[in-house]
């Protein structure tokens, strides 16, 4: 069974989607980070990008692709999965 039809089979049950929007993967194999070639896509260049205790990058929310895809993002996890719910994580840097 995949995993979206695993999730499905969930629906029944209230379920939040533990959502980590405040950082991102620092890893380039596997993340958004120098998805263009650059670091300054989605995030925030040089050391205001960086979050050196996570690890991990710090999303620039003044940019429209940042909000439109984490926006999109917010509303295929409540449509698509039919999440009840977010919980946030590090909203102190949002």
């Amino acid at each position: 069974m995949k995993f979206k039809e695993q999730l499905k089979l969930l629906a029944s049950v209230s379920c939040a989607y533990f959502w980590r929007k405040s950082h991102a993967s620092n890893n380039v194999l596997d993340g958004l980070n120098m998805f263009d070639g650059t670091d300054g896509y989605y995030f925030h260049t040089g050391s205001r990008g960086q979050h050196s205790v996570w690890d991990s990058r710090l999303f620039n929310y003044g940019s429209w692709e940042v909000l439109r895809y984490l926006l999109s993002n917010a509303r295929l996890w409540l449509e698509e999965y039919k999440f009840d719910g977010y919980r946030f994580d590090g909203v102190l840097y949002l």
